[in-house]
């Protein structure tokens, strides 16, 4: 029996394959365990970064390419203590069977790596997520997403280069340089990708608007949904999805509806001309009083024109109520109180049609300007 464990076989003896298999068989049924052991050990090191950490989520995140990472790992150590056959290592384009089987070793190394790299951005991002949930800011929500998305292109970039490195046996600095050249006239034809990423910084460092904020931007009038890499992203008042490139939100003029501290409302009455001058100075004082209200900070009440149409007389007023179904239940009251005020006065609109014609709010609804 012990002759025949010591049978050489492809350079190798049986004992060597069959210690060889063993671990690789162990390891593949023991990854789970030992991938939740590891998992574990990452989360006690984070643990520095807060008390709202979630043990379960971060470790059901993780383990996965921990899992397939320690198996490759375990499965290369094992391997490469065995002799490779050189019966088996017959050149193929140049390059040996072996140095193959090195670098397939390497590159899913590498791959599984950072794609458990990138999970632990992703957590951390949700634990910075959760804790930005709390801020009654918007901002710091986007701005996390924002620089996960920039992290995980860097990282992309990196594991690039390091495959060039570890598997391909590129030397680094050359490919930069190569890559400089080739860069350069990439970037000329992207411009306009590059000129989006830059704006983008520009719009989370500014601040002109940031994720739920109402916008008017390029005859589109929505609310922001997300500040990507490339574009914003709107949802308009007709409940369609806008991608709007950076550079546009950047360049263009973007009227913030959020931001206003006030509403403004207007109305122009035109009364029949035969009325006389002390009903229209009556009718305008009593106007006046109905806008003695807490919440108008400035009224205008102007008797503005003498034309064919009739007698102008335009209102004009300033709200502090910005929310536009409040704003607009607010108006309701004023034109009711108004026709009462025409009927009380024994006023008479000119025109067959005897309308009220009221004009749009100089700062108006966003479906109104839509």
């Amino acid at each position: 029996m012990q002759t025949f464990w010591k049978t050489v076989f492809l350079d190798n003896s049986l004992l060597q394959y069959a210690i060889v298999g063993a671990v690789i068989l162990l390891a593949w049924l023991f990854k789970k365990y030992i991938g939740r052991y590891v998992s574990s050990l990452f989360f006690l090191l984070m643990r520095g970064l807060g008390k709202d950490l979630d043990r379960k989520a971060f470790v059901n995140l993780i383990i996965g390419p921990v899992e397939n990472f320690l198996l490759i790992w375990i499965s290369y150590v094992a391997l490469h203590s065995l002799t490779y056959p050189h019966l088996l290592d017959a050149p193929v384009a140049g390059i040996r069977l072996s140095d193959y089987a090195e670098g397939l070793f390497r590159f899913l190394l590498i791959f599984y790596f950072f794609r458990m790299t990138l999970r632990l951005v992703d957590y951390l991002a949700l634990v910075m997520g959760r804790k930005a949930a709390q801020t009654p800011s918007p901002d710091d929500d986007q701005l996390i997403v924002f620089f996960k998305d920039f992290l995980k292109v860097v990282l992309f970039i990196v594991g690039i280069l390091v495959v060039l490195k570890l598997v391909f046996s590129q030397d680094i600095s050359r490919v930069l340089a190569g890559l400089s050249i080739i860069g350069a006239a990439i970037a000329l034809a992207a411009r306009e990708s590059i000129e989006n990423m830059i704006a983008s910084f520009i719009i989370f460092f500014d601040k002109p608007f940031t994720t739920g904020d109402l916008l008017k931007v390029n005859n589109f009038t929505g609310t922001v949904e997300r500040i990507g890499l490339r574009s914003t992203r709107i949802r308009t008042v007709e409940k369609t999805y806008v991608s709007v490139p950076n550079k546009q939100m950047v360049d263009s003029i973007v009227d913030n509806l959020s931001l206003r501290t006030h509403r403004r409302g207007e109305l122009k009455l035109f009364i029949d001309a035969k009325a006389k001058g002390e009903q229209i100075e009556a009718f305008m004082k009593a106007v006046s009083r109905c806008f003695s209200h807490h919440t108008i900070i400035d009224h205008n009440v102007q008797f503005a024109e003498i034309n064919q149409q009739g007698l102008l007389i335009s209102i004009d007023y300033l709200s502090t109520i910005v929310d536009f179904k409040a704003f607009n239940r607010q108006k309701d009251q004023f034109n009711l109180a108004i026709l009462h005020l025409l009927s009380e006065y024994e006023l008479l609109l000119s025109g067959e049609d005897k309308v009220v014609r009221i004009s749009k709010d100089l700062l108006s609804s966003p479906e109104e300007t839509a």
